[in-house]
């Protein structure tokens, strides 16, 4: 699709904001970034104006449940996890996500466009995640990116799931047993994969351990879901011991060991930041841990976790944080760039500059001003979702109607 969007206060989040500028999008990417005067609009190309308003890219969520774990449909709609084997590396957010779910067309409302999908906190090892754009008919059709990652839990979900069940692992030592032996397992496999193939023999593939040597290769990030210190702290040591990336989910005491993570270069994915202390290890929950953690050194992305938090209001907890500490020069990257850099997608979204997708949000004002809203938000040049100022709603374009649908 190919859009102009004229006269607005752009900000790309990397570079410095521009008066009345415009964004270009042809062929569902962005062509050009740049003064009014400066970006030359072609012949036929819809204009928007935005004048009064600003304009930023869509935000990016780095770790959420939509389409996984659906609102209002009960058992029916839960397929967060499968919590029947503590080791799900092979399983796939991928083919149990439902379009239709109800926080996707929230998700836009926020001014959210992309969203990075994973399995549950419930096994040690829970699958595999996947990014997607928040409209579409099919989660094909939604695709941005396959596997992004691979989800792990440390701490009191699986010690809990298993704990009940009276088998493996009940506890935080049986937990780390488990990753343990599965990444000792994956090494030796990947040691027979190769022997075979230098012997020219056949090998018998497993599923399990074909995604866990992604991950010893470098391919894949562990996105360690972890709260208090000390399971942070096990989380970095079993990823000392076997050499993979690993990305920190949730992180709520991480601003107890801010320098050890910024020492290893280990990036936060931070929240979510508006629930109570639900459990025993979030009693040390505070808005503050994203901005200890980025003034350390740390890249953070914040997230909702959503069902946890609406993903609507996702730019709200940023404000918060911004409020707490935050830099607010940094805020508006840890729902940018910052996730789209963790989550190895700023190749796509995350920013706006050219050859990126063309995913854009017109705001009334200040996102970080929580009167603000998204106005206009276009995924790929398609304008997806508008909102009525005179009729107090919102309108997201229906996926399933298209021009060629047409009788």
């Amino acid at each position: 699709m190919d859009i102009a969007i004229r006269s607005g206060y752009v900000v790309p989040v990397v570079g410095e904001p521009i008066e009345r500028g415009t964004v270009l999008v042809t062929g569902g990417q962005i062509a050009a970034v740049g003064p009014d005067d400066e970006v030359a609009v072609p012949e036929g190309v819809r204009t928007v104006d935005a004048a009064g308003r600003w304009v930023l890219p869509g935000f990016v969520e780095a770790h959420g449940h939509l389409g996984v774990h659906e609102e209002a449909e009960g058992w029916a709609g839960q397929d967060t996890n499968e919590m029947t084997d503590p080791n799900g590396a092979r399983l796939r957010a991928l083919d149990a996500i439902n379009p239709a779910d109800s926080g996707f067309a929230d998700a836009l409302a926020g001014g959210v466009t992309s969203a990075v999908i994973k399995p549950g906190s419930g096994n040690p090892i829970g699958g595999q995640t996947v990014a997607v754009k928040c409209w579409g008919r099919s989660v094909d059709e939604m695709l941005l990116r396959h596997p992004v990652s691979v989800k792990s839990a440390l701490g009191e979900n699986p010690k809990r799931v298993y704990g009940e069940k009276n088998q493996l692992p009940s506890t935080r030592q049986g937990v780390a047993a488990v990753i343990r032996d599965a990444f000792t397992r994956a090494q030796d496999y990947r040691a027979r994969r190769q022997h075979a193939a230098e012997e020219g023999k056949p090998f018998d593939r497993d599923p399990t351990l074909e995604v866990l040597v992604r991950v010893l290769d470098g391919e894949l990030p562990w996105c360690q879901h972890t709260h208090r210190a000390d399971d942070i702290a096990t989380a970095l040591r079993l990823a000392d011991e076997f050499g993979y990336r690993v990305v920190i989910n949730h992180g709520t005491e991480g601003h107890l060991l801010a320098d050890e993570i910024a020492r290893r270069e280990v990036p936060v994915i931070s929240g979510p930041l508006f629930t109570t202390r639900v459990k025993v290890e979030v009693r040390q929950r505070t808005l503050a841990n994203p901005g200890i953690l980025a003034r350390a050194g740390v890249k953070v992305a914040i997230t909702t976790d959503h069902p946890v938090v609406p993903i609507n209001f996702l730019v709200h907890q940023v404000t918060l944080c911004v409020k707490e500490g935050l830099d607010r020069g940094e805020a508006l990257r840890t729902i940018t760039v910052n996730p789209a850099e963790i989550m190895g997608l700023d190749d796509r979204v995350g920013s706006l500059r050219p050859g990126l997708d063309g995913d854009v949000v017109v705001w009334s004002g200040d996102p970080l001003d929580v009167m603000s809203r998204a106005l206009r938000v276009f995924v790929a040049g398609r304008e997806v979702y508008t909102y009525d100022e005179q009729a107090r709603e919102g309108r997201v374009l229906d996926p399933y109607y298209r021009e060629s649908a047409r009788p």
